[in-house]
């Protein structure tokens, strides 16, 4: 499944540290795909990308693709934050659980805020000029997601 990309402009705020390991995510997420890894062990799923099981800490682990809809567990709107985050000020995050099983933090984007505890959300690549991130946003209950 392939997730909305949302050009945003300028470069990130604060852009991630890409190694070896975490550029297969990266790499997916600049082309629509959001990849977390699974244990082929236990089966469980980690996201931030984990090269061992926090479970059972194997170390037999793959890459599979998630389909980023889900709900918003807690959320936060920023009003005051360091320089490099000014010009998004104010902006919300929230913690989203994935119908994946997969608890996550991001940068929520809309008018997604505290006000919409519990409401349906999908995962959206966000795409600077120097590469992607990802952040959710408030979809309709009934919606259907490409």
């Amino acid at each position: 499944m392939s997730l909305a990309i949302i050009g945003m402009p300028g470069d990130r705020p604060l852009a991630p540290r890409v190694t070896r390991f975490t550029a297969q995510f990266w790499d997916a997420l600049a082309e629509g795909r959001f990849l977390v890894t699974r244990c082929k062990a236990c089966h469980q799923k980690s996201f931030p990308p984990q090269a061992h099981c926090k479970s059972c800490l194997g170390c037999d682990i793959d890459w599979i693709e998630l389909g980023g809809r889900g709900r918003l567990y807690s959320a936060t709107r920023v009003h005051a934050g360091p320089a490099r985050f000014a010009a998004a000020l104010p902006y919300s995050v929230g913690i989203v659980d994935l119908d994946d099983g997969v608890r996550l933090a991001t940068r929520l984007l809309g008018n997604a805020g505290p006000e919409h505890l519990d409401q349906p959300v999908q995962l959206v690549v966000t795409r600077y000029q120097d590469g992607p991130l990802f952040a959710a946003e408030l979809v309709a209950p009934d919606a259907s997601i490409p």
